[in-house]
Formats: C-alpha cells, structure tokens, sequence
C-alpha cells in the first residue's frame, strides 16, 4: 500500500456522501467498477446498482444519516462501527410508510484496492431484526421440527 494512500479517508468520503447527501457520484469515484457489495440478501455489482440501492433506501428514509462511531483499519481492511437514523417515508423491507423513526447500528467490513485507491468489496451487517422492530413489523416464526 502506498505510503499517502488513506483507507478510511476513502471510505469515510464516499460513504458519508452517498447515505447523507446523496451524492452518487462519490460512488464512481471511492468503489472499483468490478466492486461488490454484500448486504443482507441482496449483492450490489458496480457502483450503479448500489446507487438504486441507496435511492430507494432514501426514498423509504429521506432523512437517513449514516454516522461512522469506531473504525480499524489494517492493510487493505477497514471495520466500520455505524449508526444509521431516520424516519420511515416510504416502504422498506416489505413494510408500508410507517412514520416511525430508526435508530440501528451495525459492522461494515470494507476490503479496498490499494492501488485503484478505492472499495472493491464491502460486507454489511446492519441489525436489521432491530430496524424492523423499530417499523412495527410483525415477525412471524414458523414451529421447530425438532
């Protein structure tokens, strides 16, 4: 890695552009066009489809923020602690525009390319049982077999 090239800058910078300004472009400019994303049940492939990814997170939370609480970084990985807020304005996860706020944290686990300088791969582990509880939804667990 190279000795002016900063991890967590990159990441700090793109994340926090695109989930509190929506501003998309910081995509094209902090993610490897080849990078993935792996959020719970859905992969992202290339800045685009996580693009349409945030969008709709922001049309159902128009006011989400995302706050960065702790990172580590090491090599080419950086481990983010995050908060993320916001009220509920339109469907999200199956749940009907609820009013209600979210207030949830969660781990990101970024791999970046240290020579592009930017994310090539991130794996997300929001606490999303959290987020829908906060939502009303109503979990239904089907009965063991065993």
């Amino acid at each position: 890695m190279s000795t002016t090239f900063d991890a967590v800058a990159v990441v700090r910078r793109t994340l926090e552009a695109a989930f509190n300004q929506g501003d998309y472009a910081a995509l094209e400019t902090g993610l490897c066009p080849e990078a993935i994303v792996h959020d719970p049940g859905k992969d992202f492939h290339g800045p685009a489809e996580l693009r349409r990814g945030l969008q709709g997170l922001r049309a159902a939370f128009p006011d989400f923020h995302f706050s960065i609480l702790d990172h580590l970084a090491c090599g080419d990985r950086v481990v983010i602690r995050y908060r993320g807020q916001g009220t509920q304005r339109g469907e999200f996860l199956g749940v009907p525009a609820s009013g209600r706020r979210i207030d949830y944290s969660g781990l990101l686990l970024i791999r970046l390319d240290s020579e592009a300088e930017r994310i090539a791969e991130l794996w997300a582990y929001p606490d999303q049982l959290g987020v829908l509880h906060q939502l009303g939804a109503r979990l239904m667990v089907a009965p063991s077999d065993a």
